[in-house]
C-alpha cells in the first residue's frame, strides 16, 4: 500500500469527522487489558483536545488513568489508534451539554447515575485507506492490490 505522510493535518481533519459520524471506540484501560469494551464517544465540536464517556461508577473505567482507544469508521476508510488520559470529568456544565436522550436510555435513574470520564488526547496513529469498487474486486478473486492501494498514515498528536 503506498502510505502518503506528507499531509497530517488532512487526516486529523478526517479523522474527527469521521469520528463525529461514527463515534463508537474500543476504550481500554493501559493497566487492564480485560477492560477493552466498545464505548460511544461524547464529542465538543470545539475541543479537539478531548473526549468524554458516560459510563457507570461501578463499571471498570471508572479506575481511571491511562487508556488507549482503537477505531474504526463505519465504512472502513479510516482507522486511528490513541492514547490519553481518563480522568472524572467534574464541571456539570459539561456533564449537562453532553447529556442526550442516547445516553439517558443507558441510565434510567438520570444523570447522577452517571459517571463523565474525560480523556485527554496524546499520541495518536491515523490511517486513511481508498480501496475503491477495483480493488475490492481484485481483491475478491485473490490478485495483489498491494501497489494500488492509496491511503494516508500520520502519527499526530491530537
Amino acid at each position: 500500500m503506498k502510505y502518503d505522510q506528507g499531509h497530517p493535518e488532512e487526516l486529523k481533519e478526517k479523522f474527527w469527522k469521521t469520528l463525529s459520524d461514527s463515534p463508537i471506540v474500543m476504550l481500554q484501560l493501559d493497566a487492564d487489558a480485560d477492560s477493552a469494551a466498545p464505548m460511544t464517544a461524547q464529542l465538543d465540536k470545539d475541543a479537539h483536545h478531548a473526549i468524554w464517556f458516560f459510563t457507570g461508577h461501578d463499571n471498570r473505567f471508572a479506575a481511571q488513568g491511562p487508556a488507549t482507544v482503537t477505531y474504526s469508521s463505519k465504512g472502513h476508510d479510516l482507522f486511528a489508534r490513541f492514547a490519553g488520559t481518563l480522568t472524572e470529568e467534574t464541571d456539570t456544565a459539561c456533564k449537562d451539554a453532553l447529556w442526550n436522550n442516547f445516553v439517558a436510555a443507558w441510565f434510567p435513574e438520570g444523570k447522577a447515575s452517571a459517571l463523565l470520564l474525560r480523556m485527554d488526547l496524546g499520541e495518536a496513529s491515523i490511517w486513511s485507506s481508498e480501496m475503491g469498487t477495483i480493488n475490492t474486486a481484485k481483491m475478491m478473486l485473490g490478485m495483489n492490490v498491494r501497489d494500488d492501494m492509496k491511503g494516508g498514515y500520520a502519527e499526530v498528536t491530537l
